[in-house]
């Protein structure tokens, strides 16, 4: 973090996003519309919806066609049959489905309500997917407005999950370019000189996050740049944030 502590700017003025826009043009004239000139060392975060809807990954619920799984089980829980469907196409692996609650996870590794099938800012009658590889998607942003501005910046695609044992979602970080997205302490000492066994922190996480205080859902504002605190140099991405199966203590 810097002396002069964490400044997270929202980026409004971004249009509706269609499939095959381009992301880098878009967001490059929108950033010229706040306060700060991108400099090396920002990190821009960025709502999946805008990466998913400029790849193509909204899907029209009136072509989706429910498997009697799908329909039986939405129709015991008054869900939608079709999001359903979508989310059990988009998932490799069945958590759970009880009371209502389908916890997939997805292809990536991600663990997440409905596999990340989400009908919140999506245009009527229709549901937004996850991008098929945030990392890939966030290093192309990120080579598009490092070209434009010849600042080495980092990218974080962020979206928003719930917590096991406790109340309420937060934003992470799925998809990262530009930098590590875990801090590792461990092996390092701490203020009283014992070694850290185990701290290991979520800094792509906690960025996303905080990011989302000036993002917000109802805003529409699915940008925002974040200045005073980094990510590690290194090679990474929000692959890194997925917990190896064999180290995963609740499968």
């Amino acid at each position: 973090m810097s002396e002069g502590g964490v400044r997270i700017v929202g980026i409004p003025g971004l249009p509706e996003v269609k499939r095959g826009d381009a992301l880098g043009p878009l967001l490059l004239e929108a950033l010229r519309g706040i306060p700060l000139r991108v400099r090396s060392g920002d990190i821009l975060v960025l709502a999946h919806k805008i990466v998913s809807k400029a790849e193509g990954r909204t899907v029209p619920l009136a072509a989706v066609a429910p498997s009697q799984l799908a329909d039986s089980w939405a129709r015991e829980w008054g869900r939608d049959p079709r999001v359903v469907e979508l989310a059990l196409a988009e998932s490799r692996r069945i958590v759970k489905m009880d009371r209502g609650v389908l916890l997939a996870e997805t292809r990536h590794g991600f663990v997440c309500a409905n596999a990340g099938v989400d009908l919140s800012n999506s245009p009527q009658g229709t549901a937004t997917l996850l991008p098929v590889d945030p990392d890939r998607s966030a290093a192309a942003i990120r080579d598009c407005l490092k070209e434009a501005t010849g600042s080495d910046l980092a990218v974080i695609i962020s979206d928003t999950f719930g917590r096991p044992w406790r109340e309420g979602q937060v934003n992470v970080a799925i998809g990262v370019a530009g930098g590590m997205p875990l801090s590792d302490y461990r092996g390092r000492k701490d203020g009283f000189g014992r070694t850290m066994e185990a701290t290991c922190i979520a800094r792509a996480d906690e960025i996303a996050s905080a990011a989302e205080l000036v993002m917000g859902k109802r805003r529409r504002v699915p940008a925002a740049l974040v200045r005073g605190t980094s990510l590690e140099d290194g090679p990474g991405g929000g692959s890194s944030l997925v917990r190896p199966a064999e180290q995963d203590l609740f499968r």
